[in-house]
């Protein structure tokens, strides 16, 4: 029997609160059905509140995708209820903090472990788009690392959804302090500082809801399982494999085939008024009209209910794998695929491993610019160092990093790890952070 095969699955899907109640204490909150549904899953997807509560007071996964690639989070916003939103999104949050605690003591242990060092790389944004490319900015960052501590010092501050700010800033981790109080980023150009706030306000949850609700819920990744490499090419008339100095560092460069950018979009929760809003933002977006500090996004209410699921257990089950009959508000969805173009350049000369930078990657990945640069060197490379990689960061946006210079360095001073003294905080100057 199905139902005793995923008991908790069964109770939730029947809205049994005592009996999930029973059930969650002795089983697997993270087990997924022949659907690849959790028990959170079917708790959002059917309007079950109470068992939604009693899941997420257990601390059920909320970071974990069904066989159709969504979210507990996503389905939540599909349902609709505002609180269940908000619910789910700050248990999020939460278990996103427990995660990074937990890894934290390896991190900084590893970071102790590799030798003090100064490292240069350099962004550059291009697009396909003659006038979005003409406007991309570029950046030269520098890292420094010192015992537990790092500091990156660049002059883009931010860059997403086609909005960019440039500044002095640095970013400074210090390993040895309290999570609360280990990150801070100076403007050295106003002289002030700002410590990197742990955890998000309740008007920053509410606004973040706000923008879910009003939003496509999108489901994106950069596929690497099925990529390749190949040897690029040099020359004209008489081909050779392409070796070039790359900053310090001589260099084979690499093709990257199979690399593919898969993208769900559902809008079922929408108005028509809410997707003709966000047709016309990203109409702006892709003119380089878009002014973000301009963007004001509705409180946003629960929508009515979707009508009341029909299908009952049996029927859910005995369907087949990872095609569940509609249990919440019909699907209105959309994929699509797009190969892209890469290129990578390898190094036997760098003097850092691929390994060491993850790890140093692992503290500045928080801020945009490094995610998928990060991502990215976690999938199978030819040997080397990837002194420069070209990849796709937006659809229509692709990023250049190159590492131009590398040395070890013993004699950095502690000065570069801490707040200058003649510096004020100013918790408002980066309201994102």
């Amino acid at each position: 029997m199905a139902s005793e095969q995923y008991p908790l699955h069964a109770a939730v899907f029947e809205g049994d609160i005592r009996r999930v109640a029973q059930l969650l204490r002795t089983h697997d909150l993270s087990e997924k059905d022949i659907h690849g549904n959790t028990p959170l899953h079917l708790a959002v997807m059917l309007g079950r509140k109470e068992c939604v509560h009693l899941l997420l007071a257990h601390n059920a996964p909320v970071k974990i995708k069904n066989a159709q690639g969504w979210t507990p989070l996503a389905e939540a916003i599909s349902y609709g209820n505002r609180q269940t939103v908000l619910s789910v999104l700050r248990k999020l949050k939460q278990q996103a903090r427990e995660a990074l605690e937990e890894r934290r003591p390896a991190l900084v242990q590893a970071l102790r472990e590799i030798d003090d060092f100064c490292l240069e790389l350099k962004w550059d944004f291009h697009s396909w788009v003659p006038l979005v490319s003409r406007i991309l900015p570029s950046d030269i960052c520098k890292i420094y690392k010192k015992g537990a501590c790092i500091r990156l010092d660049t002059t883009l501050v931010d860059f997403n959804d086609m909005h960019w700010d440039r500044g002095d800033i640095s970013f400074i981790f210090n390993g040895d302090q309290q999570p609360q109080s280990s990150l801070t980023v100076l403007d050295n150009r106003l002289g002030v500082y700002q410590r990197i706030r742990y955890e998000e306000s309740d008007l920053e949850l509410e606004e973040e809801v706000d923008i879910l609700m009003s939003s496509d819920i999108i489901a994106a990744q950069m596929s690497t399982k099925n990529i390749t490499f190949s040897r690029a090419q040099s020359g004209w008339l008489f081909r050779e494999d392409k070796t070039e100095m790359v900053g310090d560092f001589k260099a084979d460069f690499y093709y990257v085939n199979g690399l593919i950018l898969e993208s769900r979009k559902r809008r079922e929760h929408l108005s028509p008024e809410d997707v003709q809003k966000n047709k016309a933002l990203m109409e702006n977006i892709g003119r380089g009209t878009w002014d973000a500090t301009q963007q004001q996004v509705e409180r946003r209410q629960s929508l009515t209910p979707p009508e009341p699921c029909s299908v009952i257990w049996e029927e859910y089950i005995q369907a087949e794998p990872g095609r569940p009959p509609c249990l919440g508000r019909p699907l209105v969805a959309k994929e699509s695929a797009k190969a892209f173009k890469a290129t990578v350049a390898m190094s036997d000369d760098f003097p850092m491993t691929v390994g060491m930078l993850l790890d140093v990657l692992e503290v500045v990945a928080p801020f945009k610019q490094f995610q998928k640069l990060r991502d990215f060197m976690m999938s199978r490379l030819p040997p080397g160092f990837p002194v420069r990689i070209e990849i796709p960061v937006f659809p229509t946006v692709t990023a250049k990093v190159t590492f131009t210079s590398f040395e070890w360095r013993d004699d950095l001073g502690p000065e570069l790890f801490v707040i200058p003294e003649d510096y004020r905080e100013d918790s408002s100057r980066f309201p994102d952070l």
